[in-house]
């Protein structure tokens, strides 16, 4: 008789046992710290909290640190969302030191990152250049990414130059003319170069005027270092070692949920994204509408609405 209680008491712990076991995996606080990678330490901050999946967000640039995401910050109602600042930028170190300003190196830090953070399974949203760092990961990573988040993508820098050229093509004579001569002279500090850059990104980078403190955190903390070597001086003027990127022959071998984001008045041209999506097996594809390249900014509510029901719909489809 006395067994019984024994019997009754190992029941219990084995139940509790089972029921932590169960739990998810991706039990994130939210926190904000640092983690050491190679060539010094990254800046991270996870907001909300929650069983569900948790969305990782990789920025632009390269160098223009994750300040501009801050609307995605909406998206954590019901699970944690992870902001990092990648090397040279923002609130992580900077950076000198070239041979560290490579693909390579930032898929091997994304690595670093996720591995630091303890994820298992979680969603993977790149904007601009986070399209491409986060492609590359995914194709040398892809254990626990759920589904991709394709914002403005920049998968192909040979098509990209060529909707750059369109778009400049639809500004006034004055500012094209600034554009090929100063280009053609490699004279990037010219005021009337300067100046073209600026109407040009008003007009496809972000279009609610007056840019936001975010935006304004964004370019007054970029590494500019890291994103002119790596690109070059401006949007449409590349001339360090992304200019041969192209990975359009390797989306055929994304196996994952694939959603592509475009603005309406897009850098990332519509048909181009809409190209990239037609590459990758099962890919969806949304517009925002008034927006240039950072849609989160000039439609924030659209942008959120549908990331949000994108994976909505991946997780309904799972019960």
């Amino acid at each position: 008789m006395k067994t019984q209680p024994l019997f009754k008491s190992i029941i219990f712990v084995l139940l509790v046992f089972a029921i932590n076991a169960c739990k998810p995996e991706n039990k994130l606080k939210p926190r904000e710290g640092f983690i050491n990678v190679n060539g010094g330490k990254v800046w991270y901050k996870i907001v909300g909290e929650g069983d569900k999946t948790p969305i990782l967000l990789l920025h632009g640039g390269p160098g223009v640190p994750s300040y501009y995401l801050n609307p995605l910050k909406a998206l954590a109602n019901d699970r944690p969302v992870i902001f990092y600042d990648q090397l040279g930028c923002g609130r992580s170190d900077r950076i000198k030191d070239t041979s560290i300003m490579t693909v390579e190196h930032f898929v091997a830090e994304l690595e670093t990152v996720k591995q630091a953070l303890g994820l298992k399974d979680y969603y993977l949203l790149g904007q601009s250049w986070g399209t491409m760092l986060g492609t590359d990961y995914y194709l040398k990573h892809p254990q626990g990414i759920k589904a991709l988040i394709l914002s403005s993508p920049a998968l192909s820098i040979p098509m990209w130059l060529a909707d750059a050229d369109t778009l400049i093509a639809t500004l006034s004579d004055t500012i094209q003319k600034a554009i090929r001569t100063n280009e053609l002279n490699k004279t990037y500090d010219n005021p009337a170069y300067k100046n073209a850059v600026q109407v040009y990104y008003e007009h496809f980078v972000s279009r609610k005027l007056p840019w936001s403190a975010d935006i304004d955190s964004a370019f007054a903390k970029m590494g500019e270092n890291v994103y002119v070597y790596m690109g070059g001086p401006s949007e449409f003027t590349m001339t360090g070692p992304l200019k041969d990127y192209d990975r359009t022959k390797q989306l055929k071998d994304i196996k994952v949920p694939t959603l592509f984001i475009t603005g309406e008045f897009d850098e990332a041209r519509v048909p181009t994204v809409k190209y990239y999506q037609s590459m990758v097996p099962g890919a969806k594809f949304e517009m925002i509408k008034g927006a240039g390249h950072l849609t989160m900014q000039d439609n924030a509510e659209d942008n959120v609405k549908v990331v949000r029901e994108f994976i909505e719909g991946l997780e309904r489809e799972k019960k």
